[in-house]
């Protein structure tokens, strides 16, 4: 039977020492983390998880259901809750694989998927991670920032260094800095965020109607996919943030705080962006600027808090994007180019930082919440949808067994079921069910309307049914994981 010092002979362990310190550059990469670095509590999942979501492009997912998709506040309050629930669940059980494995995220994919399959996913989550999400929440922090300190578009450059700089340095530290910087953030944000959407609601119309002609089944599913989209957005990171508990936690109460952190931040925070949309006067044209709106629910002071506000928020959020980012391309396999695995975690988050610095000077608003924002989170569901049909799937048919989980980092381990799972079963729901208007819209939205986006479901089942047919078919003992019991 593999215990967690029998796992300790046969994998690579993380470097150096570090223990608790935040003052200090996190050693080591995706190796595993040996008991005696073990630390923290389940509780500081919360606030990790919470920080993170307190910003604009949070607030921008619940104005899309009033805004664009055209429902009403009700409409869309509801779906805010059902995508954010569904994302809060998934993130509870990939959050509670932390402490029993004690490896990032990405690296526990390849049990899946092999070692090359595993790129797949983990490049997927690199590019959306430290580019896709990195650029839209930096673009709205600093134009928040910008307007803060009464500045024109023309200083966006200046604005959008000050974000990227910051995050890049929080990511840098690493681990034990990241959820020290999200639990002293969690005060300020929480306070002003909790005044702002009370004055938003003061000024809200939430029984007004929705939108003449809207389909309202069609603009359902849109939103429903987008919000689960935000919320399952941060689930290729989650046991990133929970293996260095000790594996004696409560692997319940480690998915719980986590879960809660982003099942009440989404909510009230998606919420008060739909009541935003109900406020008179409010703007969400093309050529709008969307932070600009919150100055007419609430006083000048409240206003400037809140743009403070969000530009730590983006902080908040890209740090986390940013670490798991890099992570995510060195679980790709990239390899050592001469530097430690801290070096090169270190150079590839400034190189991160840097592309994307690049990417959204010359995008700027058009990478940013309010300009084919939906479409990001569309795209981001369908890839995570099938990826979680793999991840969970291979969980429930091995019963969590990895034995003594070598394979998390054998080159040799190769399995194709996960990665031709995964790729058709994107392929084939992308294909026929894609309703990214503008981008992909397939045959069946195309020829019903009113169906709107189940690309998700329909990657996920169909992914799901595929991945348990193939490892049913192709079972064997070369294939299983060494015997254990680490249930």
């Amino acid at each position: 039977m593999a215990t967690a010092q029998d796992v300790e002979q046969h994998v690579p362990i993380r470097e150096g020492d570090y223990g608790e310190r935040v003052a200090t550059v996190e050693p080591g990469g995706v190796e595993y983390i040996a008991l005696k670095e073990r630390h923290g509590k389940p509780i500081d999942l919360f606030w990790t998880w919470l920080s993170p979501n307190l910003e604009f492009a949070t607030v921008f997912v619940g104005v899309l259901g009033v805004a664009v998709f055209g429902l009403s506040f009700w409409e869309t309050a509801l779906a805010i809750l059902i995508g954010s629930a569904l994302g809060s669940l998934t993130h509870w059980v990939l959050s509670s694989w932390g402490p029993k494995f004690g490896v990032p995220m990405m690296v526990e994919s390849r049990g899946a998927f092999g070692f090359l399959g595993n790129i797949l996913p983990a490049g997927l989550n690199a590019f959306t991670g430290s580019i896709g999400w990195f650029i839209v929440n930096s673009v709205s922090g600093a134009f928040a920032l910008l307007a803060l300190v009464n500045l024109g578009p023309t200083w966006f450059w200046l604005g959008f260094l000050v974000i990227v700089v910051a995050q890049v340095l929080v990511a840098t530290f690493g681990h034990n800095f990241i959820h020290l910087f999200e639990r002293f953030a969690l005060p300020l944000l929480g306070v002003v965020f909790i005044l702002a959407t009370v004055f938003i609601f003061s000024h809200a119309n939430v029984g007004a109607a929705a939108a003449p002609g809207v389909n309202h089944f069609a603009s359902f599913t849109l939103l429903l996919t987008a919000t689960f989209g935000y919320a399952a957005g941060w689930n290729p990171y989650a046991a990133d943030y929970t293996r260095y508990l000790p594996p004696t936690t409560s692997r319940q109460a480690v998915g719980f705080w986590a879960a809660m952190g982003v099942f009440v931040s989404c909510v009230v925070i998606e919420l008060a962006g739909a009541a935003l949309a109900t406020v008179a006067g409010t703007k969400w044209g093309p050529t709008d600027i969307p932070t600009v709106q919150l100055a007419v629910a609430m006083p000048s002071w409240l206003y400037y808090l809140t743009l403070l506000c969000i530009a730590i928020g983006a902080v908040c959020a890209n740090a986390i994007n940013i670490y798991s980012g890099t992570m995510s391309l060195v679980a790709v396999g990239i390899r050592e180019m001469g530097m430690t695995l801290k070096q090169r975690r270190a150079v590839l988050a400034v190189a991160a930082g840097v592309l994307g610095y690049l990417i959204g000077i010359i995008g700027q608003a058009n990478v940013g919440p309010g300009s084919k924002y939906e479409y990001f989170l569309l795209l981001i569901s369908y890839w995570i949808g099938c990826w979680l049909a793999v991840v969970l799937v291979d969980y429930w048919m091995r019963k969590g067994d990895y034995g003594d989980e070598s394979i998390f980092y054998d080159t040799h381990y190769q399995r194709w079921q996960g990665f031709a799972a995964m790729a058709i079963g994107l392929a084939v729901s992308v294909y026929l069910f894609g309703n990214v208007y503008g981008v992909w819209v397939g045959p069946i939205p195309t020829g019903n309307p009113g169906i709107g986006d189940i690309t998700f479901f329909v990657g996920f089942a169909l992914t799901a049914v595929l991945y348990y047919v193939f490892q049913t078919v192709t079972r064997s003992q070369s294939a299983a994981a060494p015997i254990g019991s680490r249930a």
